[in-house]
C-alpha cells in the first residue's frame, strides 16, 4: 500500500513527542512492507524572515496555506493521513483531495487555543464546550491574545467547520479522553477510532539496578506542572528531574536537595537508564487528551507509573494497570511508600502491556486494519 503522511514539524526549538510519533510510524509502515512517504513542513525555519508572524496568523486563521496537493497527486497514495497542519501547509487543500484521508489529533488544538489547557496549567474546557472566545478573553496562547486571535477565529464556527475534520474519512484519537471529548464537541462517533501512539521498544527492557531514585521526565513549563510536584516533593527522596524549559529557575528554586536536573536527555539514553528508576512520575495536569510519550517508553523500560488526577495519564495507568494513580491533596510520601512497596512486581507486567497494546506490531495491526476499511471494495 501507498501511504502518504503530511505533518507540519515544530522543529528542534520545540521538540516534543508529535514529531517523534510521527517519524516512528513512518518507519514501522516501511517496515511493514508499505511504500511511504512523509511530506513534512517544519516551522522553525522561516521564522527570522520577513512577514513571518503575519503569514503564519492568515495561515492559522484561515486554512489556506501552501498545501501538498501537487507532490500528492505525483505520488498517487492509497492513504492520505494528515497529522498536524498548522502553521504549515494550511487544512483547506484537504477539501479537494478525493481519494482516502486519515487524520490523527494528537490534541485539542482544533477546538482551543492552548491545546487543552489554561495558562496556568489547570485543566480547562470552556471553548471544548462552546465558549468559542474563552481563549480571546483569557490570552491562552503563549504570548497573549494577539497570538490567541488567529487560533479563536479559525474555530469559531465550531469543530463540524474544521476544513480537515469536515473532510476526514476516519480521525484517530490517542484516549478514550479525547474520543468522548471530541464526540462531545461534534465529531460523530462512527468516524473516530482510538489507536494509542507507540513508541519502538526499548533497547534493553530488563529491570536494571539503581539508586533508588524517582524520576519525571518532561517540559519545564506550566502544562507539565513539574514545578507543582516539586514543591511538594519529600526533602531525602530522590528525584531526577529530564528535561527543560522556561519554568526552569523556579523549579530549581522549589526542589529539595535530593532532586537532579539532568537537563534534556536524547530517547536512547533516556531508555537505557529508566529501568533503573524506581518509577516515572507523570504530574501533569492539563486535559490535551494525550497520554505523555514517555508513559510508553516506560513501559517498554518495565518501569511502573505514579499518576497524578487531572489528565489522559490516569486512566491509562488504571485501565492498564501499571503503576498508582494520586490526588494533589493526597499525602505524597504516603503514595510514594505504597508506590515502592509493589512496583517490584510490576516490572513484568508493564513490559506485557507495551507489546500488547503500545508495541510496533500492535500499532501496525490496528492501523493497517483501519486503511483497508477505507481502500477495500465493500462486499457486495
Amino acid at each position: 500500500m501507498k501511504v502518504a503522511l503530511v505533518h507540519g514539524f515544530h522543529g528542534p526549538s520545540v521538540p516534543g513527542g508529535e514529531d517523534e510519533a510521527v517519524l516512528d510510524q513512518a518507519a514501522a509502515l516501511g517496515r511493514a512492507g508499505h511504500e511511504v512517504r512523509l511530506f513534512a513542513t517544519r516551522t522553525d525555519g522561516p521564522r527570522t524572515a520577513s512577514r513571518y508572524a503575519a503569514r503564519r496568523a492568515v495561515t492559522l486563521a484561515t486554512g489556506y496555506g501552501r498545501g501538498p496537493l501537487p507532490v500528492l497527486r505525483a505520488f498517487a497514495p492509497d492513504v492520505v493521513h494528515v497529522h498536524t497542519l498548522p502553521p504549515g501547509p494550511g487544512r483547506s487543500w484537504t477539501a479537494e483531495w478525493t481519494r482516502p484521508l486519515v487524520a490523527t489529533l494528537h490534541n485539542y488544538r482544533p477546538l482551543c487555543a492552548a491545546a487543552g489547557q489554561d495558562p496556568d496549567g489547570a485543566p480547562c474546557a470552556r471553548c471544548v464546550d462552546g465558549d468559542r472566545w474563552a481563549g480571546m478573553r483569557h490570552g491562552c496562547r503563549w504570548s497573549g491574545p494577539l497570538a490567541t486571535l488567529p487560533l479563536a477565529w479559525a474555530s469559531r464556527g465550531g469543530i463540524r467547520q474544521d476544513p480537515l475534520l469536515r473532510r476526514a474519512d476516519r480521525v484517530i484519537v490517542l484516549s478514550e479522553l479525547s474520543r468522548s471529548t471530541y464526540e462531545r464537541a461534534g465529531l460523530p462517533a462512527e468516524r473516530l477510532t482510538v489507536v494509542p501512539n507507540y513508541v519502538p521498544a526499548a533497547d534493553d527492557a530488563q529491570a536494571a539496578e539503581g539508586d533508588g531514585a524517582w524520576v519525571v521526565v518532561g517540559r519545564l513549563a506550566p502544562e507539565e506542572n513539574i514545578l507543582g510536584l516539586l514543591r511538594r516533593w519529600p526533602a531525602g527522596r530522590r528525584l531526577d528531574v529530564v528535561g527543560a524549559g522556561p519554568s526552569e529557575p523556579a523549579c530549581r528554586a522549589a526542589a529539595p536537595a535530593s532532586v537532579r536536573f539532568l537537563g534534556v536527555v536524547e530517547r536512547p539514553a533516556l531508555r537505557r537508564a529508566l529501568p533503573g528508576y524506581r518509577g516515572l512520575v507523570l504530574p501533569g495536569r492539563w486535559v490535551a487528551g494525550t497520554v505523555p510519550h514517555v508513559y510508553p517508553e516506560a513501559l517498554a523500560a518495565g518501569l511502573p507509573v505514579l499518576a497524578f488526577e487531572g489528565s489522559a495519564a490516569p486512566r491509562a495507568v488504571r485501565a492498564d494497570g501499571t503503576g498508582t494513580v494520586t490526588a494533589w491533596d493526597a499525602e505524597l510520601p504516603a503514595a510514594l511508600d505504597a508506590a515502592e512497596r509493589i512496583f517490584p512486581t510490576l516490572r513484568a507486567h508493564c513490559r506485557g502491556v507495551y507489546a500488547k497494546r503500545y508495541g510496533e506490531e500492535a500499532w501496525v495491526e490496528r492501523t493497517e486494519r483501519l486503511y483497508a476499511a477505507l481502500t477495500e471494495p465493500a462486499d457486495g
